[in-house]
C-alpha cells in the first residue's frame, strides 16, 4: 500500500505546480509584447516582478503557518515516541511479553529523533523565510525592477561602497581603482574639514574631533578598510562631480550631489545582507533586458 504524503509533501508540491503555473503566464506574458515596444515591455517587467513577489509572499506565509501548526505536534510525538522507548525498556526488564529486540528499539528512537531533527530544519527554514534579510532582499528586487535593475554583488571586506562605486565607474568606460577612489575621498575631507568636523565627534568625549582626530580619520579612510558612509559619500560625489543615487528596501531614494546634472552613480544600500549587517551592492541591468539590447 502506498503511504499517504505528508502535509510538507502536499504543500511542496502545490507550490511546485504553482510556481511552474506562473512561469508559463509569465511566458505568455512575454509572448503577447512585441520586443521593439520599449513602453510595454518595461511595464511588463514591472508586472512580473510584482507577480513573483506576490507568489513568494503566498508561500512563505502557508509555509509559516504549517510550521506552526506542525512543529509542536512533531516534537510532542517525538517525545513521546522517545519516552515509549524508555518505558518499553523497563517492561522488558520487568515481563516477558515485551517481544520487541533491541535492535528495533534502537531503529525507533533513531527515527523519532529524526522526525524532531527534520522538524527543527523545517522551522528553521520557515524562520530565514520570514528573516529581515530576505524580506529585504524582495522589496529590494521589486524596486530595482521598477527601474530594469538588477543587483551586482559585490564583495563585503569594508570596502563595498568605495569597490561599488569602482563597479558603476567601469561601466562608463571609467577605471577608478579602489585605492584611487580612497585617496580621492580622503584629499577631499582634508581639504574641506569645515564641512566635515561638525558630523565627527570623539565617541568618549562627545567633544568635536580634533585636528589631529581629524586626520587620523581621513587617513583611516586613505589606507584601510574604514567602511564608507554618508559623509564619505558626500565627499565622493564632489570629488568625481557625479551624483550618486541610494537604493533603500524601506526608504525612499537619497540622491546626493543632484547639482550635478550627469546620469547617477546608483548604490544599492542593505541593512541586513551580512552577519555584520549594513552593505554596500552596485547594479546593472536586468538581465533579460541586457539580453534583448545585445539582440
Amino acid at each position: 500500500m502506498e503511504e499517504a504524503e505528508s502535509p510538507e509533501e502536499l504543500l511542496a508540491k502545490q507550490h511546485r505546480k504553482e510556481k511552474k503555473d506562473l512561469q508559463a503566464k509569465i511566458q505568455s506574458m512575454k509572448n503577447a509584447v512585441p520586443k521593439n515596444d520599449k513602453k510595454r515591455r518595461k511595464q511588463l517587467t514591472e508586472d512580473i516582478a510584482k507577480l513573483e513577489a506576490e507568489l513568494n509572499q503566498k508561500h512563505e506565509e502557508e509555509l509559516r503557518q504549517l510550521s506552526s501548526n506542525t512543529v509542536t505536534a512533531e516534537v510532542e510525538e517525538v517525545v513521546n515516541g522517545i519516552e515509549s522507548v524508555g518505558l518499553d525498556n523497563e517492561e522488558q526488564k520487568d515481563s516477558k511479553e515485551s517481544r520487541t529486540s533491541k535492535a528495533q528499539k534502537r531503529r525507533d528512537k533513531k527515527a523519532a529523533m529524526e522526525r524532531e531533527r527534520e522538524a527543527r530544519i523545517a522551522e528553521a527554514e520557515v524562520e530565514n523565510l520570514q528573516g529581515s534579510r530576505h524580506q529585504e532582499g524582495l522589496r529590494l528586487r521589486q524596486k530595482l525592477a521598477e527601474r530594469q535593475l538588477q543587483i551586482r554583488e559585490i564583495q563585503s571586506d569594508g570596502h563595498c561602497m568605495y569597490r561599488a562605486i569602482g563597479d558603476q565607474l567601469a561601466g562608463r568606460g571609467q577605471a577608478v581603482g579602489l585605492s584611487e577612489l580612497r585617496a580621492q575621498t580622503a584629499d577631499y575631507m582634508r581639504g574641506h574639514a569645515d564641512d566635515f568636523l561638525p558630523f565627527l565627534t570623539n565617541p568618549n568625549t562627545g567633544d568635536m574631533f580634533t585636528a589631529d582626530e581629524f586626520e587620523k580619520y581621513c587617513s583611516d579612510v586613505e589606507s584601510t578598510a574604514a567602511w564608507g558612509g554618508q559623509l564619505e559619500l558626500r565627499a565622493l560625489t564632489e570629488a568625481l562631480k557625479l551624483p550618486i543615487e541610494i537604493v533603500q528596501a524601506d526608504a525612499p531614494v537619497i540622491t546626493i550631489g543632484e547639482e550635478y546634472k550627469k546620469p547617477p552613480v546608483v548604490l544599492v544600500y542593505m541593512r541586513h545582507a551580512y552577519g555584520l549587517g549594513e552593505h554596500y551592492n552596485s547594479v546593472e541591468p536586468l538581465a533579460e533586458v541586457a539580453n534583448e539590447e545585445e539582440g
